[in-house]
């Protein structure tokens, strides 16, 4: 979708010890998420770089790859050379029978 320019991983690609970056919006993350994932909002990246690690593999994740695909490009042009996209995103995570939990009350889903 990207180019080569963009690294990215499949869900059944995704190690186990891989910081999880999910971009989604709040009611995304709370339908259902990865659940050793991290939630920031793509819109929330640029002010809060300074969590996002350096120095670990970091799967960055929305619904389809889309979205994580441009948090990606932007991380790598400032500097991040740790980072990949979720092809498919959480579609795909829950496609490839990876885990979801979520945080609504209603049964973990992809929204």
């Amino acid at each position: 979708m990207f180019g080569p320019q963009v690294p990215s991983v499949t869900a059944p690609e995704v190690p186990a010890d891989a910081y999880l970056l999910d971009v989604r919006e709040p009611d995304e993350w709370a339908a259902g998420h990865a659940p050793d994932a991290h939630h920031l909002p793509m819109m929330e990246v640029p002010a809060r770089l300074a969590e996002i690690p350096t120095d670990t593999d970091v799967v960055v994740v929305c619904r389809s790859g889309g979205r994580s695909g441009q948090v990606v490009g932007y991380l790598l042009g400032n500097g991040w050379d740790n980072v990949r996209n979720l092809t498919d995103g959480m579609q795909g995570w829950a496609a490839a029978g990876r885990p979801l939990r979520s945080e609504d009350g209603q049964p973990a889903r992809v929204i």
